[in-house]
């Protein structure tokens, strides 16, 4: 009789990968660690030998024992599968993305304890600093400091936070810019033009946005913390900040006296950034416990904590997608397209008669989708009233408000009227009809994205990213064969520490060939030095 064969083991990253929902798990992208050019390998060692020199006194005591703790090592771009066995000992994990992902898909990520790591590494021209997310920032910068429990506890919190904020509409299309940006300027094909059009596009789309929304303040109150934040004394800050500890040029640049540091305050959720130019500017926590601080009263303004006008004037005006928390925890997610004031206060800070949200509707409780997304409108009637199960109804509300129709379902109504203080309102004839003495919360996107993106999302959205991908393999192309065996060579001397004068001396005499290889030069100069 034979033994039945086990199943392989996963790989630590295909658990962290199993443990996301659905909708999270089309963002992801292997990894492909035998991808990576040499060259490649070579810009992170040079990179992480140069950081790790210059942060060991400036950087956040938990720097340099974190990287060890995070499966971070120095000579050779680390995979995700040594960096998931260290992760899981603190409750993350990290999974492989290409390039910018959604800002809702990123933070939500981050609140479930996942680090979305960009899967390319910047090119070496772009050595000391690049604004495309990379391995070098995504692991190296943001993947150390989880050794410190309470900041790790603040990335969580701080990406539900992102999370719940309000996008508007042009918050997409700024997205999508610095997405272009990004890779525009990772490609080694890209023209001068094709560089020019796209900073001009992210100059038009900045100047498109009517106003500044709570996601746009979030992802502030983000970069001047967990990407470019310093802690300690005023005078003499440490980096913590992914950004600055993944940058050589940051890293030197943030503490010279031209930059100017400021105590962190929630004053960095109203102050700009710019990802194309090293900051002239820094926020510097007092501790960690500091951030909270900051955070708390950053969550205090959202319309996810404070509902009421406050949330439904939030949702009016960005035009997307939102989701309502009624009086007894019903969820309706959909677009706020109109409200009508009440007469009088009705709540704390609720003065609304009614409020109509544009389908498609999806009802939820706890984030949790009970049916399937009605396709008209909702309206919801704040106040005290009764509806019969079935039938006729008349409603006259403390707000002034006075409805009349036929009830025909558990929410449905036909033959929908309605007027307010005697002025007649136009209103849908079919609809849901939703009471509520209050309104909790208004939070950004939908209440159960998982359901939502089964209904809705676009399944062509392929997870690579097809710009991403071509960039990448424009990069290997322009590694000549004869080039990348000179690195692999110089790699292979230094990983056997025995340094054979005569084979150095072959190298940089092929070396001669590739003038402009200033990183080669550099890899062949510390072997001289070892000598």
């Amino acid at each position: 009789m034979s033994t039945p064969t086990k199943p392989p083991s996963q790989t630590p990253t295909r658990r962290a990968i199993d443990r996301l929902p659905i909708h999270l798990k089309r963002y992801v992208v292997d990894q492909d660690h035998d991808a990576y050019t040499p060259r490649d390998h070579a810009v992170w060692r040079h990179i992480m030998h140069r950081l790790t020199d210059r942060l060991k006194d400036t950087a956040h005591a938990s720097y340099l024992s974190g990287l060890a703790a995070t499966g971070i090592g120095l000579e050779c771009i680390p995979s995700l599968d040594e960096m998931n066995e260290k992760l899981e000992a603190l409750g993350w994990s990290a999974v492989g993305v290409r390039g910018f992902i959604p800002p809702a898909v990123f933070t939500e990520l981050q609140s479930l304890g996942v680090l979305a790591i960009a899967a390319d590494i910047r090119s070496h021209e772009h050595i000391e600093y690049t604004p495309a997310p990379d391995i070098v920032h995504e692991s190296a910068g943001h993947a150390p400091i989880l050794g410190d429990r309470r900041y790790a506890d603040y990335l969580k919190r701080c990406g539900e936070a992102g999370f719940r904020a309000i996008a508007s509409v042009e918050d997409q299309a700024v997205y999508e810019a610095i997405r272009n940006l990004s890779v525009v300027k990772e490609d080694p094909a890209a023209t001068e033009d094709e560089v020019r059009l796209a900073e001009e596009r992210l100059r038009a789309a900045s100047a498109s946005r009517r106003y500044v929304s709570e996601s746009t303040k979030a992802s502030r109150l983000y970069w001047w913390t967990a990407e470019y934040g310093l802690v300690g004394d005023l005078a003499d800050p440490k980096l913590y900040g992914a950004g600055l500890l993944s940058s050589l040029g940051e890293a030197a640049h943030c503490l010279t006296p031209v930059v100017k540091k400021v105590p962190l305050s929630l004053v960095c959720a109203d102050t700009e950034y710019d990802i194309t130019r090293m900051q002239p500017q820094l926020f510097v926590a007092r501790d960690f416990d500091h951030l909270f601080e900051v955070l708390e009263a950053f969550e205090a303004t959202l319309g996810w904590r404070r509902g009421g006008d406050h949330g439904l004037e939030e949702a009016l005006r960005a035009r997307t997608v939102n989701h309502l928390v009624l009086e007894g925890g019903l969820e309706l997610t959909g677009k706020v397209v109109a409200r009508i004031p009440a007469r009088t206060e009705l709540a704390p800070g609720l003065a609304t008669a009614l409020a109509r949200v544009e389908g498609p509707i999806q009802f939820s409780r706890n984030g949790k989708a009970e049916d399937r997304p009605w396709p008209g409108e909702a309206l919801v009637a704040f106040g005290s009233g009764r509806l019969p199960h079935r039938g006729a109804f008349s409603l006259d509300l403390p707000s002034g408000l006075f409805l009349t129709g036929f009830r025909v379902g558990e929410h449905e109504v036909i033959n929908l009227r309605g007027h307010q203080d005697g002025r007649p309102l136009d209103l849908p004839s079919w609809a849901l009809l939703f009471l509520s003495l209050n309104l909790p919360s208004v939070a950004g996107g939908p209440a159960d994205p998982g359901a939502w993106d089964a209904w809705f999302g676009d399944p062509s959205a392929l997870a690579e990213g097809e710009a991403e991908a071509q960039a990448r393999d424009r990069k290997a192309l322009a590694l000549p064969s004869e080039l990348a065996a000179l690195y692999v060579e110089a790699r292979a001397m230094r990983a056997g520490g025995s340094i054979d004068a005569d084979h150095l001396r072959a190298l940089n005499a092929r070396a001669l060939n590739h003038p402009g290889e200033w990183l080669l030069r550099a890899e062949l100069n510390e072997l001289e030095a070892m000598r």
